[in-house]
């Protein structure tokens, strides 16, 4: 959607990848059903009950970015997934933990939390870092964010964006020193986007978890919190 506008990218008469994820979350053969009732048969036969059991499904997209250093971690509309995988949980914390697990994306218990977050987002952060430190996290951030964190009395390390001048996040970043990134912020000017991108690069490299909005990094700190309290269990989906 750009400007109240709708602009579809493609169509597809057929069922996408998200098919088989629902078919396994919900324990329906939804693409055998659907084959069926396209052949003629009345959709009332089939026993459609829900079989998750109050269950979370949390899918993760699987990107080649390991394989190329240089490429930038922003998604776009164009399909840079290779792969999905499936976390799946009473809990929905340990769901995405599994999620992350699946795909290869090791999530810290503890450690320096890097956070940068544009203006709309400094109040909703406080109590993100909050929960950070509830966490046995330590935070720094860019100026901006650091001073409004430490106005709300928490501790909070200043650390240089890029085009601020050494030592800035990447040095701190290639010393193996930050276990997180939140960053939201974000811009229009040449030196703010060069700063993004040198910052992605940098956490692809140094394999560091790289949150880009707020949802995600509650869904993150849900999961370390369900890491650091319960046992993670695997189950056959055969079984549940």
């Amino acid at each position: 959607i750009k400007q109240d506008e709708i602009f579809v990218i493609e169509v597809n008469p057929r069922a996408s990848r998200t098919v088989p994820f629902v078919s396994k979350a919900k324990g329906l053969p939804l693409a055998k059903i659907a084959s069926r009732v396209m052949a003629g048969e009345k959709l009332s036969k089939f026993n459609l009950k829900d079989k998750s059991k109050n269950m979370y499904a949390v899918k993760e997209a699987v990107f080649p970015f390991n394989k190329f250093p240089n490429s930038d971690l922003l998604l776009g509309p164009e399909m840079k997934s290779t792969g999905e995988v499936m976390g799946f949980d009473k809990d929905f914390g340990m769901a995405f933990a599994k999620s992350q697990i699946g795909a290869a994306n090791s999530l810290p218990k503890d450690g320096l939390a890097f956070i940068s977050l544009k203006d709309s987002h400094k109040e909703e952060g406080i109590d993100l870092a909050k929960e950070l430190i509830r966490l046995n996290f330590k935070l720094c951030a860019t100026k901006g964010t650091a001073e409004y964190i430490k106005k709300h009395g928490m501790n909070c390390r200043i650390i240089n964006k890029v085009s601020s001048g050494s030592p800035h996040i990447v040095d701190v970043l290639d010393s193996k020193k930050i276990a997180l990134v939140i960053n939201t912020g974000g811009g229009n000017s040449e030196h703010r986007l060069n700063d993004a991108i040198a910052l992605r690069r940098a956490t692809l490299k140094n394999k560091v978890p790289y949150c880009t909005n707020m949802s995600t990094a509650q869904a993150c700190l849900e999961a370390i919190r369900s890491l650091k309290s319960k046992k993670l269990e695997v189950t056959a989906l055969q079984d549940i």
